[in-house]
């Protein structure tokens, strides 16, 4: 992103994508932390990229989770010189390029010294925003972070999940005769990481906590759902799943999408509505596991399934991270501290 050197600037972070599918195998090493999968997970991954247009080849256009992270960048970084808070906005992905090391090399030559680091995962899991954490902190040594780890009840977030859902279940229910039930999703970890208790570092003396993900999931949708009373959407007209279990082994957290399916049709629903509110903009998990897998799931269970738009270059979702950034907004942080020191 453009603009001169700054001391203090926001670092946005990812998952990082890989740009053509014969990274596939490199990127999931850096997915697992070196651990070799099989090459039938490889192959499969490779064929869910291919269907929402990953090419063989460079050169192409940007994978969409790449596209859309680098325009909220720069949407933020525009948003925030409107407020008078001329910070720089960098973006670093953990598992691909450009790697968060290297996008924390990059600031330290333009003079930034204090990082203002916002995880685009707004529900806080160790799995997730602790291992962005640990990334930014291992490469910013000598470097003032303050790490944004959890923003899940920002009204704003609730504000732009509700203006993309509220079109399309009005729709859904006109097009239905009745009223169709939402499904809002976020992303499935393994059981392991929230039924054992982490050591946290919030404060001098270490304390045993358990992993936050599944409630702070489920309230961001409990707050959408608040957000979309105004037209009628009630308590009952909503479930809630979490999706793309992982596909190499391993128990997951649930219920998962398919049983909530299952749960819907057996409720005599005709339709569902989906909106993934763990997500902050269209990638695999939306555009394979929804728009084709579930799409299709749902098609043999009778079921008709729209989904809410992604909220990509929401304007509602750049003003709540400029608010976080600007420090406007109190969510939960790690900071500020030394980064050798947290």
């Amino acid at each position: 992103m453009s603009g001169a050197p700054v001391k203090s600037a926001v670092l946005l972070l990812a998952h990082g994508t890989p740009d053509v599918l014969e990274e596939m195998a490199e990127y999931l090493g850096k997915v697992t932390g070196g651990r070799t999968l099989p090459n039938e997970v490889v192959a499969e991954l490779q064929h869910r990229y291919a269907q929402i247009g990953l090419g063989e080849t460079p050169g192409g256009e940007p994978p969409p989770l790449t596209k859309w992270t680098m325009a909220q960048g720069r949407l933020l970084e525009q948003a925030l010189k409107a407020d008078g808070t001329d910070e720089r906005v960098y973006v670093g992905m953990r598992n691909w390029h450009p790697y968060i090391a290297d996008v924390v090399g990059q600031m330290r030559l333009d003079g930034v010294t204090r990082i203002q680091a916002v995880c685009l995962a707004p529900q806080n899991s160790r799995t997730s925003v602790g291992l962005y954490r640990r990334a930014v902190l291992a490469a910013a040594a000598g470097m003032e972070v303050e790490f944004v780890a959890g923003w899940a009840e920002h009204p704003l977030l609730a504000k732009a999940f509700a203006e993309r859902l509220r079109p399309v279940w009005q729709q859904a229910c006109e097009e239905a005769g009745r009223r169709v039930p939402v499904l809002f999703t976020a992303h499935s970890v393994p059981c392991r990481t929230i039924t054992t208790a982490e050591s946290s570092a919030t404060t001098a003396s270490a304390q045993l906590a358990p992993d936050t993900y599944p409630v702070e999931a489920k309230r961001t949708a409990d707050l959408v759902a608040e957000e979309m009373a105004g037209v009628g959407f009630g308590e009952s007209d909503w479930y809630f799943a979490f999706q793309s279990q992982g596909i190499s082994g391993g128990p997951w957290i649930g219920p998962t999408v398919e049983d909530t399916l299952k749960a819907v049709k057996e409720g005599g629903a005709v339709g569902v509505v989906m909106q993934p509110v763990g997500f902050l903009c269209d990638h695999v998990e939306i555009l394979y596991d929804i728009d084709i897998a579930f799409k299709e799931t749902a098609r043999k269970l009778g079921l008709k399934l729209w989904r809410a738009e992604s909220l990509n270059d929401s304007a509602l979702l750049i003003k709540a991270l400029a608010e976080i950034a600007s420090g406007r907004y109190t969510a939960t942080t790690y900071g500020p501290a030394s980064s050798t020191g947290v």
